[in-house]
C-alpha cells in the first residue's frame, strides 16, 4: 500500500474525506503512508535522524515531569549555609499526613516570608535568594485558595515546635523533596 504514488494517495485521502460510509481507520491507513515515505521522514532512515527523533520525542517528556519546586530547591540550597540567618521558626516535620502536605507547605512559605523580613533588616546577604523562595512559593501555592480541605490531624503552623533555621531548611528540603515524588 506505501508504494503506491503520491496522486493515488492524493484522490485516495480526497475520496475518504467525501465518503462516509468509509471507516476512519481505512481513510487514515494510505494517507499516513504516503506522510511516512515523504521526505518530511527522511531523516528516520538513519541513525542521526533516528537519534534527533528520539531526543524531541523525550525532552518534551522531561520538561513535564519536572518538579515544580525545582526553583525554590536550588535557592534553599543557596541560602542553608547563609551564616547572616539567624531566626527560630516554626518548623513542620517532613513525615507529616500527606493530607497535610499542601497546608505544611503553605507554612513553610509562610515562615520563609519571616526570613525575608528579617533579611531585609539586617540586610543578610542572601536576602534575594529568600525573596526568590517566597515568591516561587506564593506563585505555585496559589494562595487565595486551599485546594484540601484543613484535617483535624493537620497542625497550625504556630502549633509545630520551633527550631534553628538550619532544621527549618533541612525539614523544608524534605518536604519539597517528597512532594515531587508524588
Amino acid at each position: 500500500a506505501c508504494s503506491m504514488n503520491w496522486q493515488i494517495n492524493r484522490e485516495y485521502h480526497l475520496g475518504c474525506v467525501f465518503q462516509k460510509t468509509r471507516l476512519k481507520s481505512v481513510c487514515l491507513q494510505y494517507p499516513l503512508c504516503w506522510l511516512l515515505s515523504s521526505h518530511c521522514f527522511c531523516l528516520l532512515k538513519n541513525e542521526m535522524g533516528l537519534i534527533i527523533f528520539f531526543l524531541c520525542a523525550y525532552v518534551p517528556k522531561t520538561e513535564a515531569g519536572r518538579c515544580k519546586w525545582e526553583e525554590v530547591l536550588k535557592d534553599l540550597d543557596r541560602i542553608k549555609t547563609s551564616k547572616d540567618i539567624d531566626v527560630s521558626l516554626y518548623t513542620a516535620n517532613a513525615d507529616e499526613d500527606e493530607e497535610c502536605q499542601e497546608l505544611v507547605m503553605r507554612c513553610f512559605f509562610l515562615e520563609t516570608e519571616v526570613i525575608f523580613q528579617e533579611c531585609r533588616i539586617k540586610n543578610c546577604s542572601k536576602t534575594q535568594d529568600v525573596r526568590n523562595i517566597w515568591q516561587n512559593g506564593n506563585k505555585k501555592l496559589n494562595t487565595n485558595k486551599l485546594t484540601s480541605t484543613k484535617s483535624e490531624k493537620c497542625k497550625e503552623c504556630e502549633e509545630y515546635e520551633e527550631k534553628n533555621f538550619t532544621e527549618f531548611v533541612q525539614n523544608f528540603e524534605k518536604v519539597i523533596q517528597r512532594d515531587c515524588k508524588h
